[in-house]
């Protein structure tokens, strides 16, 4: 496989002044595909191109691995060739491969390609936006929590990307949400998304008595004509229900635009997908119930998986890790 020299394969995608962010972002919007796809494009990750350009592959560095980003970013056709020459770059340099919440499409991909590892680490659940409707339809207790917080006066709007560069009331909530929720963060795919550059993101806004109180980023999954619900924040004087009517309002913009696609992202563990993939080691499936059983006293994975599951999802997708031996 070709690919580009050493000297020019990886770099930070630092802004989106950068002319090598501009190009990842140009890919991403024509070939993303994965949820995660427009995550490469956060501060922290590294950039990998192909040598024509066509592909691209973000990740950071972590003891002698590569973590991707989900997966490659470029045509379909093209996923196997991509990732057998980051891998090839990535063994120059002695490095491993990890492509950490990838989905079903790379997955069978790889599984063609020798000495590839699969471990599914939780699971994605997934909507149409037109069905959003039916869904409130036909389960009150949804309904319920909607009108709780509509009945203390919250009400949401879709503001403009650019309200939200130095709005005090955004920035409190932020703040609050910070204070109360910086230990409960999984690292370089959770990190919480500055509103100083929103970019092709959407930015809905509850607001009490005409004051914001929480708030919802929404990161485009391109390749889907769809939307990743990537961050939820919501500031003290937020009521119950907040979280439950950004995601309506947001499903319901999503439906409007003729959006075919929406998801709330890996809930870490969750067993709810229907995998195709043969079960590990005894040990490390006991290792990830333990886990998930015990794990709440550095985060609520129980928790997070019920409040995705209220919200009945068409399907709950598979998400998995894929290391490269």
């Amino acid at each position: 496989m070709t690919s580009t020299s050493k000297a020019n394969t990886c770099l930070s995608a630092t802004t989106p002044s950068n002319p090598k962010w501009m190009q990842a972002r140009n890919l991403v919007m024509r070939f993303g595909w994965n949820s995660a796809a427009y995550q490469i494009l956060n501060t922290e990750m590294e950039l990998w191109f192909t040598a024509d350009l066509e592909g691209c592959v973000g990740f950071v560095r972590r003891c002698g691995v590569r973590v991707v980003a989900g997966a490659p970013v470029c045509a379909e056709s093209r996923i196997a060739q991509t990732a057998v020459a980051f891998e090839e770059d990535a063994s120059r340099e002695g490095e491993q491969v990890c492509y950490f919440g990838a989905a079903s499409r790379l997955k069978s991909v790889l599984h063609s390609l020798p000495s590839h590892s699969f471990l599914e680490i939780g699971a994605q659940p997934a909507w149409n936006p037109a069905n959003w409707q039916s869904i409130l339809n036909s389960h009150r207790s949804l309904r319920a929590q909607l009108h709780r917080s509509k009945n203390k006066g919250i009400e949401v709007d879709e503001y403009e990307p650019a309200l939200a560069v130095g709005n005090p009331e955004l920035l409190q909530c932020y703040s609050e949400w910070r204070s109360a929720h910086a230990p409960l963060t999984l690292g370089f795919l959770t990190k919480a998304i500055s509103l100083e550059n929103l970019s092709d993101r959407r930015l809905f806004v509850a607001e009490k008595n005409c004051v914001p109180v929480a708030f919802l980023i929404a990161t485009p999954v391109p390749d889907r004509n769809g939307w990743l619900i990537e961050q939820i924040v919501r500031g003290r004087s937020a009521p119950n229900g907040t979280s439950e009517l950004l995601i309506d309002c947001a499903m319901r913009a999503f439906a409007d635009s003729k959006s075919e696609y929406a998801t709330l992202g890996l809930a870490p563990l969750s067993v709810r997908a229907k995998s195709t993939i043969a079960k590990p080691q005894l040990w490390l499936r006991m290792l990830f119930v333990w886990t998930r059983k015990h794990g709440t006293r550095f985060y609520n994975f129980e928790g997070l998986d019920s409040f995705k599951a209220k919200f009945k999802p068409d399907v709950w997708e598979p998400i998995y890790a894929v290391v490269n031996e």
